[in-house]
């Protein structure tokens, strides 16, 4: 996958499967701003990818050590990155992987392999696994301080199995056949007695 060059070292391109995308419409997560928002669900045997997400990290605590936390990083730092089988171990889709999530107040473009743009919502979404660029960033709020994940675009490589928890139409319906599928013949008109 080729990359910008000149990308802050901050920056990442974050080859995942998405989760919990709220990619098309921004939403508010517990009373707070409405933000667009994914999880980035990461093998946990993909090294090369969680190598340069640990050395994005390792730069924003940097980056942040003067402009926001007063030239030291701080003991309690919060971290976005997550092991799937502690912190989301009844859910079987993050078994095995490190997960973050990425936030914008920006809606981050969506794009197919080639590039070209995805208009359609039910083109991509949760299950699908993606190309993710994020900026990560250090913040103090709240009493808080740690290191959070800008989202940026996203490129959609090929689609998975959905995790929205809707099912699918091709689940829900088989194929109607004849030219008289939409009669109803008698035992069917017994409900409506």
């Amino acid at each position: 996958m080729a990359t910008n060059n000149n990308a802050p070292a901050t920056k990442v391109i974050v080859p995942c499967r998405i989760s919990f995308a709220n990619i098309w419409e921004a939403r508010s997560i517990n009373g707070g701003d409405e933000k667009y928002s994914v999880s980035l669900l990461i093998p946990k045997d993909d090294k090369a990818t969680l190598a340069k997400i640990k050395k994005a990290i390792e730069a924003a605590k940097e980056a942040a050590k003067e402009k926001k936390w007063g030239g030291k990083i701080p003991p309690n730092l919060k971290l976005p990155m997550h092991d799937g089988d502690i912190d989301r171990p009844d859910d079987e889709n993050y078994a095995g992987h490190f997960f973050f999530n990425a936030t914008s107040k920006d809606a981050p473009q969506i794009v197919d392999r080639h590039v070209q743009p995805i208009l359609d919502p039910m083109e991509c979404g949760s299950g699908d696994y993606c190309n993710v660029s994020v900026n990560f960033y250090g913040f103090a709020a709240s009493g808080n301080k740690g290191i959070a994940a800008g989202l940026q675009n996203i490129q959609l490589v090929r689609h998975g199995e959905r995790l929205a928890g809707r099912p699918t139409a091709a689940s829900d319906f088989v194929e109607v056949e004849g030219d008289d599928a939409n009669e109803l013949d008698d035992d069917d008109m017994d409900f409506l007695n």
